[in-house]
């Protein structure tokens, strides 16, 4: 069946960065894009950056242009997040999804 496990976020203050993982597995990871969202209390969940097959093309939502980094490792499965300067507005549950599949979401909280 299909799986994806984020892992890596945490508490970290404004400026600071942080790196979250997914590990995918039950699919040809390589043939699909990825994505990852973001969800803040009371707030719509929002696409925050998606990366294609062999990581050629990326996008990103313009609130985290020039910050964030996805990419990807197609031997390991695992689609990566960047996430660099931090600000108290990313502060969120991030979430990796696939298709009509999501990952659990791990927290990140960006606070003094």
């Amino acid at each position: 069946q299909v799986q994806l496990v984020e892992s890596g976020g945490g508490l970290v203050q404004p400026g600071g960065s942080l790196r979250l993982s997914c590990a995918a597995s039950g699919f040809t990871f390589s043939s699909y894009t990825m994505s990852w969202y973001r969800q803040a209390p009371d707030k719509e969940r929002e696409l925050v950056a998606q990366i294609t097959t062999v990581g050629d093309s990326t996008s990103y939502a313009d609130s985290v242009k020039g910050r964030f980094t996805i990419s990807r490792d197609n031997y390991k499965n695992t689609v990566y997040l960047q996430m660099n300067t931090l600000k108290p507005e990313d502060t969120a549950v991030y979430y990796c999804n696939w298709g009509t599949y999501w990952g659990q979401g791990t927290q990140v909280t960006v606070s003094s």
